[in-house]
This record gives structure tokens, C-alpha cells and sequence, in this order.
């Protein structure tokens, strides 16, 4: 294997400290307008060493890596080269205040961009993180439309921790099978469900019917790469005897993932783009819509190279597991480490999973949630059959977005749009989570909970049993336009007695969070970002069945939304006769 991937490496060099740096803020000093022009198109690629085709950018898979600073404004200019369908990008974790025009949620912020067309997406980067963007509209996530999005500390701030060094992991999941076909097999009678991934992809690249640790298992084909192929594994290159961030993001569209590294402990430092109180761990799970980063110490004996190795969690695994080398320079690649890759814990070992999730606390000096909530949602999780077809549904209803987008329909009044009945905001106290659901009341819609500006909102989340007996499944939930804090996790139904184990002291703030197989997550955010809000597991196809709520607040408030935001639906035909105002 020839060298693929390096670590960046600043052109300073610190000591390792850490500790919370209190009062740095965002100042709009020394901001920056950061342009990028973009075209997405189909191109052929073999990310796992057989051609396929994946969605590009400017010719790239993954595509181009944003990189700016807070307080920055970034400017896409994305033209769809797509030859039949339209395209949106969403920016996962970027709050989007003042802009949720600019939040990429097809049907909801904006209408998808027609072949051929170009649009400026054009926002202000609020917080440092590790963030990433990727399509939102049908299955173009799992065609490969996805890249990284990195800001740091405005200019002249520092970190709250020192490192020598920095990776990027962007983490993904690869099929053979066409996103085309896979929508139609969703929406088919009867299902034809995706499948497991055929690979794992680190930084776009994996390997299939081929491993590069065969040597450690005579039944496994080795692979023969010269190190130039689209596949080669990406390499991290580090230097003995100092310390390095290690940026990870998971745009999976199904597999949730762990992250570990041989002989190295992870200093956990940042989960969502929020800095957490520092826990160490020998690994990381990490679901569909988080980020991380964690610091690791290139301690270990420095004549050897050592196994990265990323495998999957809370599905029967029959992906196998992405790798990857840690490269103590200056040994050559080639030289593979002496012991296999670390284990994947099992799948199904979901207290390791709950033990691990639990750990996360926001670090000293964070933002505290509101003592009370002014409104609580329950929102029970079911799968559900309407018509003969397997849908995901919310409080019975299942998530079907309309033609015309939310913002531009609440925000020119244009009512008749979609359904002016809210969803349920609680479901049957009776209802058994641990027996498959009867199914009686489950419908299609597409209502809005509208909330007032400023009011404090909590969400529980319920998990339930599947529609075959005595299977419940993970799923990861995100947020847009809010960071949210997580109160707290348990098992079975929430109950009032579950309401003094909640967490009002030190609760992480996150953009996506997890619920655990027949248990509940209970969250808390403040409704004070003008805009209409995609909130649904990030599961792709999930969402595609409809496993997802829309929150509206302070509409009226937002300003002006570009036109070709508004181009679709009803908000079209108000533009041909009133282009002004629709």
C-alpha cells in the first residue's frame, strides 16, 4: 500500500494541555466570506475496488471538504448537473440562523434545484466543530452525496485542548444496489428492503471481497493494491510521542458504527460540534448523524504500525468491518501491525453501547438548560402497515413531505399547502411498547408542530416493538436548526417517575442523539431560530418511510427567502403572479 491519506500537520508545535478555556467568543473581527463552486453530477468510481456509480462533486468522492473559521460566512454556488432529478445539500449541525432558507431540506426549507439549474446557498458559521453536509432529498446520501465540514475558533481563538496534529474521518456506508432501485424496493408491495451495506467506507474508501488484514485469517482474500486505486485505504500518519485530533462523522445512511484504534486509548473532547467534560475509552460507537473528536497519544512502540478499525453496531453485522492504518512514520505502510484488528464488540451488546453513551456530559463552563419546559411532546415510534405498504410512522402518523415547501408556504400564508391539523403531541398511555402495533389508526401526513418563539420544549422519544414479535431497533435522531440538551436515557416506557433521574446539571448539547431499543430519550431545546425543522432519524430509509416530525417557530419573523428557494408547489404559482411578494 502506497500512502493515501496524510494527517494535517500545523506548522506549530505545543505542548499537550487540557482544560476549559472560559470567554471565548464569536467575534465578527476578521470573518471571511469563503466561496465555493460546485456542479454534483453521476460519475463512474470504485469506492470499494468495484466500479460503480456515485453522486461527485467537482469530479471528487467524497466531496470537497468545507473548512472555515466561526463567525465565517460560506458561500456555496452548487449547480445540478444531474441529468432527471434535483438536488439539495444540507449542512448537518450548521444552526442556520437567519437563513433557514438555507438549511437544504427538499419540501421543507426549499424546493430541490432542477437539472441544470444553480443555487447559492449562502450562511454564517455559527460554532467550532466537526460537522459534515450531505444530500437530503430521496436516497442521495447512500449515492455518496456527502463531504466534511470543518470550523474552527474564530481567527486569533484558541481550542480548549492542544494537539500536534489533526485527521479527518468522514464515515460512511456502500452499497452495490442502486439508490433508484433501493427507493423502489421501499416503496414496494411487498418491501424489498435494502440489505446491509456491502461495505464500510473510511474517508470514501473500503475494500470488498478482499481484506487488507488476510494474513491474520487464512480464510479472507488478501487485497493487492499498489496504492493509487480509489479504494487504497486511507492512511493516518502520525509521528511518535505526540498528540492528535481525530475528527470522525458518520453520514452512514443505515449502519451504526464503532471506532477503535490497537493499543491506543480515545480521549473523548467533542461530540456534535460541543466540547464535553474529557472521559477516556478504548472505543467509540458512533451513530448516523454524530460527530466526535477525540485526542490519542502516539505513545506506543514506535517500530510498529497499528490497526484502525471501524465495524458495525445494533445490526447483525454482516458488513465487515472498515480498516485502516495508524503510521508511525517513518515505518513504510507496508509493514502491517503484529496482532489482527481489535474486535468489534457484539452487536447486540447494547449495555456496552448504553455505558459508553452515558459517559457524555457537556464540559465545565457550557450553557445550562431552562430549569422547565413550557410544552412536552411524546413521540412513540412505530412501524406500521397502511395499505398493504411497511411505512415508519409518529404517533401513527407517517411522514410524507408536500410539494411545496413548509417555510415559503407558512411564511406567505399559504395554508392550503398541506394539512392545517397538528400531529398528536402524545400517544395512548396504554399502549404495550413490547407487542407489535395493531396498526388501526395509523394514516400518511404531513402536519406541523408550531411552536412559540423562546418557549422551552421537551421531546420524549419512545421506542417500541416492530411489527415481527420481540424486535426493536436502534435509531438515531437529529435536530435541524437547534442543538438540543439530552435530560436522560432509559429502559421500557417513560413514566412521572423517570422525571427526577433527569439531568439539569451538566446534560451534553447535541444535534443528534440515540434511542435504545425499547427504551425512551427525553431532550430539551429553546424554539428560538426563526424557521421551519426537519427533526427524524437519520436512518435514510427510514426517513423515506416517513420516521420524522416537522417543528415550525416565529415564521412570520423570518426575512426575505431567495425566489428559486420558492420556484415548486403552490409558492411557484404565487410568484408568476406576484413575483414581489408570493
Amino acid at each position: 500500500m502506497l500512502e493515501m491519506g496524510k494527517a494535517r500537520e500545523p506548522n506549530f508545535l505545543v505542548l499537550f494541555f487540557f482544560g476549559l478555556i472560559l470567554g471565548f467568543g464569536i467575534s465578527s473581527e476578521g470573518s471571511q466570506i469563503r466561496h465555493y463552486k460546485w456542479e454534483v453530477e453521476y460519475m463512474f468510481w470504485a469506492p470499494d475496488c468495484n466500479e460503480n456509480i456515485v453522486m461527485g462533486i467537482n469530479g471528487q468522492f467524497p466531496g470537497p471538504t468545507i473548512r472555515a473559521n466561526a463567525g465565517d460566512t460560506v458561500v456555496v454556488e452548487l449547480t445540478n448537473k444531474l441529468h432527471t432529478e434535483g438536488v439539495v445539500i444540507h449542512w448537518h449541525g450548521i444552526l442556520q440562523r437567519g437563513t433557514p432558507w438555507a438549511d437544504g431540506t427538499a419540501s421543507i426549507s426549499q424546493c430541490a434545484i432542477n437539472p441544470g439549474e444553480t443555487f447559492f446557498y449562502n450562511f454564517t458559521v455559527d460554532n467550532p466543530g466537526t460537522f459534515f453536509y450531505h444530500g437530503h432529498l430521496g436516497m442521495q446520501r447512500s449515492a455518496g452525496l456527502y463531504g466534511s465540514l470543518i470550523v474552527d475558533p474564530p481567527q486569533g481563538k484558541k481550542e480548549p485542548f492542544h494537539y500536534d496534529g489533526e485527521i479527518n474521518l468522514l464515515l460512511s456506508d456502500w452499497w452495490h444496489q442502486s439508490i433508484h432501485k433501493q427507493e423502489v424496493g421501499l416503496s414496494s408491495k411487498p418491501i424489498r428492503w435494502i440489505g446491509e451495506p456491502q461495505t464500510i467506507l473510511l474517508n470514501g474508501r473500503g475494500q470488498f471481497d478482499c481484506s487488507i488484514a488476510a494474513k491474520y485469517d487464512s480464510n479472507l482474500e488478501p487485497c493487492k493494491l499498489k496504492g493509487s486505486e480509489p479504494c487504497a485505504p486511507y492512511i493516518f500518519h502520525v509521528s511518535p510521542k505526540k498528540t492528535y485530533r481525530i475528527r470522525i462523522a458518520s453520514t452512514t445512511a443505515l449502519a451504526a458504527l464503532n471506532f477503535a484504534i490497537g493499543n491506543h486509548q480515545l480521549l473523548v473532547v467533542e461530540a456534535d460540534g460541543n466540547y464535553v467534560q474529557p472521559f477516556y475509552t478504548s472505543d467509540i460507537d458512533i451513530y448516523s448523524g454524530e460527530s466526535y473528536s477525540v485526542l490519542i497519544t502516539t505513545d506506543q512502540n514506535p517500530s510498529e504500525n497499528y490497526w484502525v478499525s471501524v465495524g458495525t453496531r445494533a445490526r447483525h453485522p454482516n458488513t465487515p468491518p472498515g480498516l485502516t492504518l495508524l503510521n508511525y512514520l517513518p515505518n513504510s505502510v507496508s509493514k502491517l501491525p503484529t496482532s489482527p484488528p481489535p474486535e468489534t464488540p457484539a452487536w447486540d451488546d447494547f449495555d456496552r453501547s448504553k455505558n459508553f453513551t452515558y459517559r457524555i456530559t457537556a464540559a465545565m463552563g457550557s450553557p445550562k438548560p431552562p430549569v422547565k419546559f413550557n410544552r412536552r411532546i411524546f413521540l412513540l415510534n412505530t412501524q406500521n402497515v397502511i395499505n398493504g405498504y411497511v411505512k415508519w410512522a409518529i404517533n401513527d402518523v407517517s411522514l410524507a413531505l408536500p410539494p411545496t415547501p413548509y417555510l415559503g408556504a407558512m411564511k406567505y400564508n399559504l395554508l392550503h399547502a398541506f394539512d392545517q391539523n397538528p400531529p398528536p403531541e402524545v400517544f395512548p398511555e396504554d399502549y404495550d411498547i413490547d407487542t407489535p402495533p395493531t396498526n388501526e389508526k395509523t394514516r400518511i401526513g404531513n402536519g406541523v408542530y408550531q411552536f412559540k418563539i423562546g418557549e422551552v420544549v421537551d421531546v420524549i422519544l419512545q421506542n417500541a416493538n416492530m411489527m415481527k414479535e420481540n424486535l426493536s431497533e436502534t435509531h438515531p435522531w437529529h435536530l435541524h436548526g437547534h442543538d438540543f440538551w439530552v435530560l436522560g436515557y432509559g429502559d421500557g416506557k417513560f413514566s412521572a417517575e423517570e422525571e427526577s433521574s433527569l439531568n439539569l446539571k451538566n446534560p451534553p448539547l447535541r444535534n443528534t442523539v440515540v434511542i435504545f431499543p425499547y427504551g425512551w430519550t427525553a431532550i430539551r431545546f429553546v424554539a428560538d431560530n426563526p424557521g421551519v425543522w426537519a427533526f427524524h432519524c437519520h436512518i435514510e430509509p427510514h426517513l423515506h418511510m416517513g420516521m420524522g416530525v416537522v417543528f415550525a417557530e416565529g415564521v412570520d419573523k423570518v426575512g426575505r427567502i431567495p425566489t428559486k428557494a420558492l420556484a415548486c408547489g403552490v409558492t411557484a404559482k404565487s410568484l408568476i403572479n406576484n413575483p414581489k411578494n408570493p
